[in-house]
């Protein structure tokens, strides 16, 4: 038995590799249509007309849908694997051990391949609020060969290296560079939607045509559910130029329009407040409508006499609602109300017992329901009234609420994700909402630790900000600040509630798995500092939660840990992977660590097969290493790797 070694060249220590997973979607539809290629399996085009006919197959410039310059380069993106990693950060997080929500800072691409393996499939909802198109406010690498490098650069973790470049209208490439942007994550995060699940995306005037077609292209027109018009300000602007701009939108779309359920709202107190019973009816509370219908027919023209005598003929061009026979059936079951004296126009009582439990989610979100900018600023202003205002043009928590609404089941642990996480409203509002209606909803926020700089006049606040709370200045520190703020707010407005209000912050970070780059002008050395292919200053808890990442478990599953003949052993979710990290196990130590290990397990009896993990480098010898793979195979534990 060998122990087989994961490299940085290996599955397992890369994100999903979506383009294989295609090719075996494929291949289980139409066998023949994969062969083998120069680089591996392929699809035959010769066999792909065959099954579909020439004439449906086109690469052809003039088609419908959106190009742009670099779209083939964005799609191609999205199915770059990831080799990065996410470092754990227990110090900057709350209730690490407990907490079902992640916080997690680096650039939302590398970080959504990276999510793939654990949590495709897996996510209820995606709300977005991503930069709008104004020609200035976002910045990405122009170069995408070395993504992870990118990231550290962009962030300013990494000095000198490729060009960065604003999006600029005087670039000419004005709308290309926010496509290039946008367009592969969105098909990274459709990936990670539950075949019930749905993404909220939030925008103005600027993209937002562009925007739905690309989503009808990524997750299909079919699944289109409406565009919302919010209105995010409650007084004209009477400034303007042209028009005072109120709305913003909100596309809707499904990962499947078939299995997608939108939940109803609850009832206005106003609504509620319409159905009353002053004739004590017993089938309880109710509220009166209209019987005539303006249009004639025959059949429903006819008198109604009240029980004082009064007659009620309807008005020429119009009718009853229902023809005389059912009317009078109505009349005698006392459904039909001539007002407190018995002589009003007759009107049809509709109980509230026979309503639906809430009404329909309209496309029209006035303020007064799901709040405003200037409602939102004053939110943060509250938060951080000791630091200053971090953030401008933040989202409210009402209307973030407004989406879980809809969106999410209050009887079931949904996943809600938001890669452009900026102000945290949606962490804050997801909160809320759990101390509202008792769910234990999670959350999963990603944002770019983006630098401030003070000198820029949009950006002084939030850099001052950050200095007065003695944090680096970058925005991914206010995102973190606006949700340990905001939890110690829900819990002080809702005492009774003992939800989770915690998260865990994780950070994009190169792989702990050293990858084999060698110059040949210093091969020697090169040679030497792999011989441990692991990066020197990792400790064994960011090799573990590496595991759980490429192995494809939650970043949340439980993890137990035990001294197993002097070493620490790991098991996560219930023994499904077994990991010693030690730096040194001697010969003699081998066999009490192997049944050690052994024991445990079994006395854990995990669902599936378990995977045992050690490094590699810790072994004495290669005897060593066989005798513990030996070992572990001869009791059931097949899947032995190192590190």
């Amino acid at each position: 038995m060998t122990m087989q070694k994961i490299e940085a060249s290996s599955p397992e220590s890369q994100s999903a590799d979506l383009v294989s997973g295609n090719i075996e979607q494929l291949k289980a539809l139409f066998p023949e249509l994969i062969t083998e290629g120069e680089h591996g399996a392929a699809v035959n085009v010769d066999v792909l007309k065959a099954l579909v006919g020439d004439q449906t197959i086109t690469d052809a410039d003039e088609k419908y849908g959106l190009n742009w310059h670099g779209k083939r380069r964005a799609r191609q993106l999205a199915l770059t694997p990831s080799t990065g990693t996410l470092r754990p950060c227990p110090e900057e997080s709350v209730d690490w051990d407990t907490t079902q929500n992640l916080m997690i800072e680096g650039d939302n691409l590398e970080v959504l391949k990276l999510l793939q393996k654990s949590y495709a499939g897996k996510v209820k909802l995606i709300y977005i609020d991503p930069p709008y198109n104004t020609g200035k406010d976002f910045v990405y690498p122009d170069n995408f060969q070395d993504n992870i490098k990118n990231y550290l650069e962009l962030t300013g973790q990494v000095e000198g290296g490729q060009k960065i470049s604003s999006n600029t209208e005087a670039s000419g490439r004005f709308h290309t560079d926010w496509l290039n942007m946008i367009s592969p994550r969105l098909k990274l995060a459709r990936n990670l939607l539950r075949e019930d699940g749905a993404i909220f995306v939030s925008l103005d005037d600027g993209e937002v045509a562009h925007l739905r077609i690309i989503m009808n292209e990524i997750f299909g027109q079919e699944n289109f559910i409406a565009t919302v018009i919010w209105e995010k300000k409650f007084a004209p602007q009477n400034d303007e130029k042209y028009f005072s701009e109120r709305h913003d939108f909100i596309m809707v779309f499904a990962k499947s329009k078939e299995e997608w359920r939108r939940n109803l709202l609850p009832r206005s107190e106003d609504a509620q407040a319409r159905y009353k019973n002053p004739d004590n009816d017993p089938r309880g509370p109710w509220a009166s409508s209209d019987l005539l219908r303006i249009e004639h027919r025959d059949n429903c023209v006819y008198t109604i006499i009240s029980p004082t005598g009064a007659r009620w003929v309807p008005e020429a061009g119009t009718s009853w609602r229902h023809p005389e026979d059912e009317m009078m059936q109505l009349v005698r079951s006392g459904q039909i109300w001539f007002g407190a004296d018995g002589s009003s126009k007759p009107r049809r009582k509709r109980y509230l017992a026979e309503v639906s439990e809430g009404v329909v989610p309209e496309t029209m979100w006035f303020h007064k329901d799901c709040g405003h900018n200037q409602e939102a600023t004053q939110e943060i202003k509250t938060l951080f009234s000791d630091v200053g205002v971090p953030f401008s043009n933040p989202k409210p928590v009402r209307l973030l609420k407004r989406v879980l609404e809809v969106a999410t089941n209050p009887r079931a642990d949904d996943i809600v994700v938001d890669f452009f996480a900026g102000s945290g409203t949606t962490g804050h509002a997801l909160l809320a909402k759990n101390a509202e209606d008792g769910a234990n909803r999670r959350f999963i926020l990603i944002q770019l630790p983006e630098m401030l700089d003070p000198s820029v006049k949009e950006q002084r606040f939030a850099s001052e900000c950050c200095s007065n709370l003695s944090k680096p200045l970058k925005i991914s520190e206010l995102t973190k600040e606006r949700l340990r703020r905001a939890a110690a707010k829900v819990k002080a407005d809702n005492p009774l509630f003992a939800g989770d209000t915690g998260f865990r912050v994780f950070k994009l970070d190169t792989s702990n798995i050293r990858a084999w780059t060698p110059q040949p002008k210093v091969l020697a050395q090169a040679l030497l500092d792999h011989q441990d292919h692991l990066l020197e200053g990792r400790t064994e808890t960011e090799l573990l939660y590496e595991l759980l990442l490429k192995l494809g478990l939650d970043l949340c599953v439980p993890i137990a840990k035990q001294d197993i003949a002097g070493k620490a052993v790991h098991s996560v979710g219930g023994g499904v992977l077994m990991a010693c990290l030690a730096e040194k196990i001697t010969a003699h130590e081998v066999e009490a660590l192997a049944n050690g290990i052994v024991a445990w397990n079994k006395g854990l009896a995990p669902a599936g097969d378990t995977t045992c993990v050690f490094r590699d480098s810790a072994f004495a010898d290669d005897v060593a290493k066989t005798n513990m793979a030996a070992i572990l195979e001869q009791n059931g534990i097949a899947n032995v790797r190192s590190l």
